[in-house]
């Protein structure tokens, strides 16, 4: 609790441009926790469903207990969804039918990301303009005999140095995160599409052996 408030009292000494600064540190946390949701609850594969694809031999309405176990709001489940649903059509088909569900997850996964990205290039370009204003103020307090005010000084260099490290910290935090949620979403976008060749490569498999039965 002494820490809370001393680190309060650090930032009380930041200057007006420590407003903006927590402002763009709030945008990120929401973004961050909103994509810990998403990841946790939309965008998680369970364990038998992945073995069930990886199989090629399961039945389609075995897959289809699955997906509904696992729910409407799922994104590898809405991506299996459209692929079982269309299986009776070409296979070009459902190719694009699915290509088309995926750039839309994708855009989804990345619905946010851009905030992340504006606060590690605004963050250090705010906390350098408070180091301006800080630097300023100190040079208003010296006058041609001196010093006018030394505590004055000391509190504008304070005001810079702590609005350059809060900018800083923001910006890392932000980065970090940007980094981390990016590579999730290429991930997770890289095992739907691998997924999704199973499915195909079933519905393939399923078109040859009518096309085999019909010769016979």
């Amino acid at each position: 609790m002494q820490n809370l408030q001393t680190a309060i009292e650090v930032l009380k000494h930041g200057g007006a441009i420590i407003y903006p600064l927590l402002a763009l540190a709030l945008a990120a946390l929401v973004v961050m926790l909103d994509k810990v949701i998403v990841y946790r609850r939309y965008a998680r594969l369970a364990e038998p469903l992945r073995g069930l694809v990886e199989t090629y031999g399961f039945e389609w309405s075995e897959l289809d207990r699955h997906l509904t176990v696992l729910g409407p709001r799922n994104y590898f489940g809405r991506f299996f969804k459209v692929i079982m649903d269309n299986r009776t059509k070409p296979a070009w088909w459902v190719e694009s039918r699915a290509g088309d569900e995926a750039q839309q997850i994708e855009k989804a996964l990345g619905r946010g990301m851009w905030v992340l990205d504006t606060v590690v290039t605004a963050a250090p370009l705010l906390g350098l303009l408070g180091t301006i204003f800080g630097m300023m103020q100190s040079f208003k307090l010296i006058g041609p005999d001196g010093l006018v005010n030394p505590g004055g000084v000391t509190a504008g260099v304070a005001e810079a140095l702590i609005a350059t490290a809060v900018g800083l910290l923001i910006a890392l935090v932000a980065l970090f995160a940007f980094n981390y949620l990016t590579r999730l979403q290429a991930q997770t976008l890289d095992e739907m599409e691998r997924l999704g060749t199973r499915l195909l490569d079933h519905i393939r498999l399923d078109a040859q052996d009518g096309a085999g039965r019909e010769t016979a």
